[in-house]
């Protein structure tokens, strides 16, 4: 079986409990993340077969995320160690009223200070019919957005398709002297499936798209097709926040010959929202590499985010019959 390869950084995520300020007491939970890596776990974790390309520091913290995507079945066989750190984040959940708040701290860890000669391309894109990346990756530094754009580059050289997430962190962005949209153009052009919506869109082209709902994302999915030729297929949510424990979400996968888009859906009683978007990416790739139709993908993407917020932690954990019991309705308890 062919694998996904997800190249990104692994992080250590630190939660202040329950839904406390950070460190409002002196006490945080430890979860491993990482965008990428989100998409190994959650692919692995429905019978696909995934690797992890990254570098992780040689200390304790390094050997336990290497471990962690070992535990569920993901091949870390492309995870190097070097000096440096490992990169944190803290997170304070939000509630009610009060959003979540998210501290990064990334600068100077072992993958930020990997360069463009740093992973072996030919080896890691070996037996991979897919590669995953995100827009994170670019963001953490020059250094960064070139290892990116190598990896896009061998892809591209080798045949090998390219799944990018947009990801747009302002917050990492902003730390250095970038060109985000020079930068994100440059991995685009080069994927041909994209995660992002209109305004995702209006970043790369510098334009603004006007109407409302699933009319404006057709008109901004048509001119990313026109600009972009290699893009097959733009994959979006939209999302509407009544507070911190009640979201409506609903999903859309835009083809250049088509669209299929779901009905809006009620997800109550959040436990845990960061990581939606890579479920989503999980069930929308789920549903491609099984070669469902896009009605079926877009549910299963839907399926899989909305599933997400009711588990603590980065990454979706869920089997396919998760999926089949949330497209059917199945709410009571499986005896």
């Amino acid at each position: 079986m062919a694998a996904v390869l997800c190249f990104g950084e692994l992080l250590l995520r630190l939660t202040a409990p329950g839904r406390e300020l950070l460190l409002q007491r002196p006490h945080l939970d430890v979860h491993i993340g990482g965008a990428e890596a989100n998409v190994a776990v959650g692919l692995a974790s429905l019978g696909h077969a995934t690797k992890v390309a990254s570098i992780v520091p040689d200390n304790a913290l390094g050997q336990a995320a290497i471990g962690y995507l070992r535990r569920y079945g993901v091949d870390a066989s492309g995870v190097a160690t070097a000096l440096g750190r490992m990169g944190l984040y803290f997170l304070a959940q939000g509630a009610g009223l009060r959003a979540s708040e998210i501290v990064y701290d990334r600068e100077g860890s072992s993958f930020a200070l990997a360069t463009r000669s740093s992973f072996d391309w030919n080896r890691l894109l070996d037996g991979v019919d897919l590669l995953h990346m995100s827009g994170i990756t670019p963001a953490l530094g020059p250094q960064s957005a070139e290892a990116a754009l190598a990896a896009a580059e061998a892809a591209e050289r080798l045949g090998v398709p390219i799944s990018l997430d947009g990801n747009y962190r302002a917050q990492l962005w902003e730390r250095w002297d970038s060109n985000p949209r020079e930068i994100l153009t440059q991995l685009v052009e080069k994927a041909e499936i994209m995660f992002g919506n209109h305004r995702d869109i209006s970043l790369l082209l510098g334009h603004k798209f006007s109407g409302d709902g699933p009319d404006r994302r057709r008109e901004a999915s048509e001119a990313a097709f026109a600009a972009f030729p290699k893009l097959r297929m733009i994959a979006s949510t939209a999302r509407h926040i009544d507070d911190a424990d009640r979201h409506r979400i609903s999903a859309r996968l835009d083809t250049p010959e088509g669209a299929a888009q779901t009905e809006e859906v009620v997800v109550a009683g959040i436990i845990d929202r960061i990581g939606a978007g890579d479920a989503f990416a999980t069930g929308i790739l789920h549903g491609i590499r099984l070669g469902r139709d896009l009605e079926w993908t877009v549910r299963s993407g839907l399926a899989v985010t909305a599933l997400k917020h009711s588990l603590p932690g980065d990454a979706s954990l869920f089997a396919p019959r998760d999926i089949d019991a949330f497209l059917s309705g199945e709410l009571d308890v499986r005896r």
